[in-house]
């Protein structure tokens, strides 16, 4: 994920992303804009984390770009990961409620806990944060969430094993 950015953008297309985890925003940052036509809305913007996180699969270091997707109807969000010299590292995907915009024009996704990590030549598929997913007693307050959760942890998941992740981003159809 992307963190908060001192030098936050200043087009016209700049808001902010708010994640949202157990009832309260667990972080929001900048980006810019790209494209909402409705349904699906893609932005961008740089990870500016204090130095490099090392999740021990991939790296996310200052100068990566993150171009990120919500969707308003599907319970996921992704977000292709680019290094500062523009190769792709991989999609890092989270689990959410589907996208809101705010009044103001804002992101709002709501994480679930389950993510996905699918790296650049596709050959790692992980799956992430199971046992958070378990502990978060979702599937006790809201099991038709919990449900749709682990749906769509399976879905990515099937889309990136068959290499479905250029269709789904490109908006083509997905076979």
């Amino acid at each position: 994920m992307s963190a908060p950015s001192p030098s936050a953008s200043l087009t016209d297309n700049a808001l902010q992303v708010h994640l949202i985890k157990a009832g309260r925003t667990k972080i929001s940052y900048p980006v810019d804009l790209l494209h909402d036509d409705g349904t699906r809305i893609t932005v961008r913007g740089p990870w500016a984390g204090d130095g490099v996180r090392d999740f021990g699969f991939v790296q996310f270091a200052p100068g990566d770009v993150f171009t990120e997707y919500y969707w308003r109807d599907r319970w996921y969000a992704v977000k292709e990961v680019r290094a500062a010299d523009g190769s792709l590292k991989g999609w890092y995907c989270d689990i959410t409620r589907p996208a809101v915009r705010t009044d103001d024009g804002d992101i709002r996704s709501e994480d679930l806990d389950l993510d996905l990590w699918v790296s650049a030549d596709g050959s790692q598929v992980i799956r992430l944060d199971e046992d958070e997913f378990a502990d978060s007693g979702l599937t006790d307050r809201d099991p038709a969430a919990a449900q749709a959760a682990t749906r769509a942890l399976d879905d990515l998941e099937r889309l990136a094993k068959q290499g479905g992740f250029t269709a789904l981003l490109a908006r083509q159809p997905l076979t």
